[in-house]
């Protein structure tokens, strides 16, 4: 019956984009009502065209490395490959099979898994120090690196890392954040969230976070939307989105251990929410 359900009579806000239906139906299912509003839309590089050299030369030449920051970055380059036609797919998953596979965390793992593949080496945090701390005690002079960045970040810190151990890099953007999400709709949320009708909202990127803020320092001011996610429980999928929370002056309720994915995600909420 619904009423038995783990999570009945709980209202959960879900930022999620890209797995929105996805993370909706388990909580779903666990008798939850979902609110959902994405608050970031991604997006394929504006350009191609970079993109798909980057994928001709990784395909064609031989590489050392192979540095995966995000699992949509590798989605979206298969993507790419795709469209661009020919055997250019097959290729790019053919030369990733011979390099050494760096992911930096769960998510490129699992996007590798979904091609056959498996990383070789996983950053030991889920953040771009911790990619740094995997390799600094490695020789890399020489090493021909290719990197998939998330978003449009260049991510210097990696990037000058790489470069001054003699590394060879080459950095692909093959998707951006967009921040054309209606306006309107972020700040129906934050109304929604400060009406008590929500028990909880459940985060999956730091970019959830930032973008929340930047239309709530509009909206009702910084200081106020701290107060209204404070009377909230909130969840954090792992450990970058917790930093991104506490940073600003926000305490974590809930968070997975050792695996940062929606599935146990929602057994935390479970475990809050659920019955004794």
């Amino acid at each position: 019956m619904p009423d038995s359900l783990p999570l009945a009579g709980r209202r959960i806000a879900l930022p999620e984009s890209r797995e929105l239906d996805l993370f909706a139906d388990m909580l779903l299912k666990r008798g939850a009502e979902v609110l959902r509003c994405p608050l970031v839309s991604i997006h394929d590089a504006p350009d191609q065209r970079p993109v798909v050299d980057w994928l001709k030369q990784f395909s064609a030449e031989p590489w050392d490395d192979f540095i995966a920051l995000t699992g949509e970055g590798i989605r979206r380059l298969l993507g790419a490959a795709e469209r661009a036609g020919g055997t250019l797919r097959e290729d790019f998953i053919a030369r990733l099979a011979q390099v050494r596979k760096l992911t930096r965390g769960p998510k490129p793992g699992a996007a590798l898994r979904s091609i056959g593949l498996k990383a070789d080496l996983v950053a030991l945090e889920p953040t771009t120090e911790g990619v740094i701390r995997t390799l600094q005690d490695e020789n890399l002079r020489g090493r021909r690196i290719a990197v998939q960045l998330y978003g449009s970040d260049p991510n210097l810190p990696l990037m000058e890392f790489l470069q001054a151990a003699g590394a060879q890099v080459a950095p692909v953007a093959p998707y951006v954040y967009a921040d054309d999400v209606e306006d309107a709709r972020v700040e129906s949320l934050i109304d929604e969230l400060a009406s008590g009708r929500v028990d909880a909202i459940a985060f999956t990127s730091a970019t959830q976070v930032r973008r929340l803020f930047q239309i709530g320092r509009r909206s009702v001011g910084e200081q106020r939307l701290g107060e209204i996610l404070d009377g909230l429980t909130i969840a954090a999928v792992g450990p970058v989105v917790a930093e991104e929370l506490r940073e600003r002056g926000l305490r974590v309720d809930l968070m997975p251990t050792g695996s940062y994915f929606m599935k146990p995600l929602v057994r935390e909420l479970v475990r809050r929410f659920g019955p004794v």
